[in-house]
């Protein structure tokens, strides 16, 4: 006859809400660590940076070698970039996760893309700039533009977007998928009508993630469509365009007499930037989620 297996000792009532207290105190304690340089940063720079942030600072061209007047080609170059980056990432990024999660299975070909996706997420932000250099500027000759800044940044993206798909597919339950091929459905239908809609909410942390990087990346974004100075707006995707990330760089390093509120200034429009297309994303996010049927 098979032993039964020992049991374990119950503690007293009032020791395992010790216990348990001593556990939540630390959980919490851990996130507030976590959470604090963000926050620290995020006040700092709206410590130092305020003064200057005025609808001159926001609505005006940049004079004087960009020592005075505004940011305004800076702040319109990043919507520029941030929106062909998202143009061409999501579609791509979704129906490559699509594929993966629905299609491929666990073949070959899914494993070695899979490892490809992961050893593109680990590339450095330079490595994916040299590559746009090459790809987007020189050898389709989009030349230096937001188009290849843009494109550039949405290469650098896109395993975001790929393995948060895939993941939010996954995660739907298997028996919607069953109950519609038993209604007749095809595979097609079961995903763009049942599986695609209550996986909207996890695709879009993925779009959030992408959003953030792609607004802040400086190098992809330095050799294929940001310049360092242009007091114009662009008016196509074959322009040059000015850009925060790469201002704030500028700034710092290479124009002298700049004030220091000036240089704050710059980086918390782009973090403010940053934050506006999270909390849109969010805020559709939570009502898919909402809305959600299971």
């Amino acid at each position: 006859m098979e032993s039964a297996a020992p049991s374990l000792p119950l503690e007293p009532l009032e020791a395992r809400h010790r216990r348990e207290s001593v556990v939540q105190l630390g959980l919490a304690a851990a996130t507030a660590l976590a959470a604090l340089p963000a926050l620290a940063i995020v006040f700092y720079i709206a410590y130092k940076g305020s003064p200057a942030l005025t609808l001159h600072f926001l609505t005006e061209m940049p004079t004087a070698g960009m020592t005075q007047g505004g940011i305004l080609p800076a702040i319109v170059g990043t919507l520029w970039l941030v929106g062909v980056s998202l143009l061409f990432s999501v579609p791509v990024g979704v129906l490559a996760g699509m594929y993966l999660s629905e299609y491929a299975g666990n073949s070959r070909l899914a494993r070695l893309v899979d490892m490809a996706i992961v050893n593109l997420a680990g590339v450095p932000s330079i490595v994916h700039a040299l590559f746009g250099l090459g790809a987007f500027v020189l050898f389709l000759d989009f030349g230096t533009s937001i188009l290849s800044g843009g494109l550039t940044l949405g290469v650098m993206t896109l395993p975001v977007i790929i393995t948060s798909t895939k993941a939010a597919l996954q995660s739907v339950p298997h028996n919607f998928r069953v109950a519609c091929w038993n209604l007749g459905a095809t595979r097609w239908q079961t995903i763009w009508h049942v599986v695609l809609p209550n996986a909207l909410p996890g695709i879009l942390t993925g779009v959030i993630l992408q959003v953030s990087r792609a607004a802040g990346e400086t190098a992809p974004v330095l050799f294929t469509g940001a310049a360092f100075y242009l007091p114009i707006l662009p008016t196509s995707v074959w322009n040059q365009t000015m850009a925060l990330s790469m201002h704030v760089y500028a700034l710092v390093t290479q124009v002298p007499k700049v004030s220091e509120a000036t240089k704050y200034a710059t980086a918390l429009v782009l973090l403010i930037v940053v934050l506006c297309f999270n909390s849109v994303a969010i805020v559709l996010r939570t009502y898919l989620r909402r809305n959600r049927r299971w």
